[in-house]
């Protein structure tokens, strides 16, 4: 029976297994709002790994009634839609992004928040995969049997403002932010209108890029060092960002560097940084 070992796993793996029955390939795209980031596809040219489902967290597999983008479901929307994908509670899932290491480590998240422990990333997402010179597809797979994908909740993998709030000054906390360094101390403007610019007192500011490699993920003991100058294993680390994405890429690449006490927080600077009497700083 399949299993992976690593959160991480490179296109010769995927490639190898491919076409293992209890393997799911997911594709989480989404296009992406930091500059000098691009997809790799277009309404011109589409590829896929072949077999790859759609997994599409922006629009439907999200909290329906909120205000804010791609907000974390409630267990049984999240339940009833993963079936629908063919996804069994014993499915072994790798997800990929066209950008590189953009978006698929929300989606990794997602499924660790969920339960399921069997679920990786695709290291450099499908542009490694075709730079790798491996077919690709024109389209997603669809029509596939309902699976039995069993959703279980755990609440502290994504929390809200009010528990960041309460964390600004707990010393047994980090809260890192993925924001740009200008966008972080308020010297660039933020790419969504009306927010503020800034962050929240006591955050601390570690770009994604840092963690990466022309889109793929850096080393682990490379990660180690990065995040031993921020927290130590006994401390809880709140992720942010723009809106609950690319903070992901912190917790997945402090998951990797042997962390395991996170949460996101799934409203980040769109709802932080919104006008209201939440503290913002620049300094």
């Amino acid at each position: 029976m399949l299993q992976i070992s690593s959160p991480l796993v490179d296109v010769n793996w995927l490639h190898d297994k491919l076409h293992t029955t209890e393997l799911i390939v997911l594709d989480a795209s989404v296009l992406p709002v930091v500059p000098g980031y691009e997809s790799l596809n277009s309404e011109e040219c589409f590829q896929a790994v072949s077999g790859a489902r759609r997994f599409d967290y922006d629009t439907k597999i999200c909290k329906q009634d909120s205000s804010l983008p791609h907000m974390m479901p409630g267990a049984d929307l999240f339940q009833v839609e993963v079936r629908k994908l063919g996804i069994n509670s014993d499915s072994v899932i790798v997800i990929y992004d066209d950008v590189g290491l953009y978006s698929s480590p929300r989606a990794w998240w997602m499924f660790r928040a969920m339960g399921h422990e069997q679920v990786a990333v695709l290291d450099g997402g499908l542009r490694a995969w075709v730079a790798a010179g491996f077919d690709t597809v024109d389209s997603f797979q669809s029509n596939v049997p309902v699976g039995n994908f069993e959703a279980r909740y755990g609440e502290d993998s994504f929390c809200d403002f009010s528990v960041v709030l309460s964390s600004l000054d707990d010393t047994s906390c980090t809260i890192l932010d993925a924001r740009s360094s200008g966008r972080f101390y308020g010297t660039a403007p933020e790419p969504r209108a009306g927010i503020r610019g800034g962050h929240m007192p006591n955050a601390k500011n570690l770009p994604f890029p840092e963690l990466l490699n022309e889109g793929s993920m850096k080393p682990v003991a490379e990660l180690q060092e990065i995040f031993s100058a921020f927290i130590t294993p006994d401390k809880r680390l709140i992720t942010s960002c723009g809106s609950g994405l690319t903070a992901c890429i912190l917790t997945f690449a402090a998951y990797l560097a042997g962390h395991r006490n996170h949460s996101v927080y799934d409203g980040s600077w769109i709802e932080w940084g919104a006008p209201s009497k939440l503290p913002v700083v620049t300094d």
